[in-house]
């Protein structure tokens, strides 16, 4: 398999590694946190770039782009910790509406996403759900009026900046049933819903959603009524292989930072650098890197295997090395830098941060680990 990147790869990452290189360093991101959590002059920039439309079809607007650009996005938002709404609203949401939209529905909402003017939450996980996407316990009835939904989202990714969030309700059988559940367009100010918003560990933004009586027309249904778990499954596949992808720029640029510290820090009147023991630690640290990222790339091929249970291990077999490389690469990132590792004013410690939050998004190591095993492992037995 030929793993290099085509010509029209290559100018996608050079241009937003220099777009994010002059206008996305440290204190610049410090200040898009304090002015609400992310940037909409840089949410424009990536619009105007072409991100926003890169996995949607060329007839809705879109560039037609595969996961491996996806890919080159994600590992570059990771390098430089971008907080901007990506997952949330191109591959989540976004995702919702490429797999089960009507036309009329793409239509109406991605020409406005692509061009950045709309911005969409993907509002599945509840409470008692733990990591099993089945759980739904927010209900959603027809009436004459239209569909009624009544019921609580938790840790919406950006759900508090949305326009429009993808709910998912259940509109019959219990609250484990694999079948009865339905995805709907609801806006983000409909009388009945509201919204807390805060701040992550690692500086993003999320809201929990709660709605009482709330009304959307019959035509806010997204694909066929009570069949929507199939796609859900899909477009969290592809936030697992998009978070991945994005490990992997956070574990790149935390191991560049540490290697750079050693070669400066001095001790007995040295560089730390120096030590023989501590440059073993730096290479371990390269080398789950590098496992990270053959996995990285594997995750990203795989979201195109038609087999849903191929699929799905090795999504898992992905999300299971990234957790445990991030985990790896960020304790020895903040072990080498001692005590101001842990500082708020230390790169490293943030990058930490988001590597704890990437390993519990979807499904964290030991769950995926767990999955993996009850499918009898990612190469099966001959």
């Amino acid at each position: 398999m030929d793993f290099e990147f085509t010509s029209d790869q290559e100018l996608l990452s050079d241009g937003l590694t220099r777009l994010l290189s002059d206008h996305y360093d440290f204190e610049k991101r410090k200040s898009y946190l304090a002015a609400g959590g992310w940037s909409r002059e840089m949410w424009s920039r990536y619009a105007q770039m072409g991100l926003l439309g890169l996995p949607f079809a060329e007839e809705d607007g879109g560039l037609g782009a595969g996961p491996v650009e996806s890919l080159i996005v994600m590992e570059a938002f990771g390098r430089h910790l971008a907080v901007e709404p990506y997952l949330a609203t191109v591959v989540l949401a976004g995702g919702c509406l490429r797999y089960a939209g009507s036309e009329a529905l793409r239509a109406r909402i991605i020409p406005a996403l692509i061009e950045g003017t709309q911005l969409l939450a993907f509002a599945h996980s509840e409470r008692k759900a733990r990591y099993d996407l089945s759980v739904v316990d927010t209900s959603a009835r027809l009436t004459a009026q239209g569909w009624l939904i009544d019921g609580a989202k938790h840790y919406v990714l950006q759900g508090d900046c949305a326009d429009h969030l993808i709910v998912s309700a259940r509109i019959s059988g219990d609250r484990r049933d694999p079948n009865g559940i339905a995805l709907f367009l609801v806006d983000a100010v409909a009388p009945g819903l509201q919204r807390r918003g805060y701040f992550t560990q690692d500086g993003s933004r999320a809201a929990d959603v709660q709605f009482s009586k709330v009304y959307v027309p019959e035509d806010a249904l997204i694909g066929e009524a009570g069949a929507a778990l199939p796609v859900i499954q899909r477009v969290v596949e592809d936030g697992i292989a998009a978070v991945c992808a994005e490990a992997v720029g956070v574990m790149s640029r935390a191991h560049e930072i540490t290697v750079d510290y050693m070669k400066v820090r001095k001790q007995f009147g040295v560089p730390i650098g120096s030590f023989q023991a501590l440059q073993h630690r730096a290479v371990d640290m390269l080398v789950m890197v590098e496992q990270a990222r053959s996995m990285a790339l594997y995750a990203a091929m795989m979201t195109r295997e038609p087999d849903a249970a191929e699929r799905s291990s090795a999504l898992s077999a992905a999300k299971v090395q990234i957790g445990r490389s991030g985990h790896f690469v960020g304790e020895q990132s903040v072990q080498l830098h001692g005590g101001i590792g842990v500082t708020e004013e230390c790169q490293v410690g943030h990058y930490y941060r988001r590597l704890t939050m990437i390993d519990i998004l979807f499904g964290d190591c030991a769950h995926h680990l767990s999955s993996l095993a009850r499918a009898g492992g990612l190469i099966a037995a001959t």
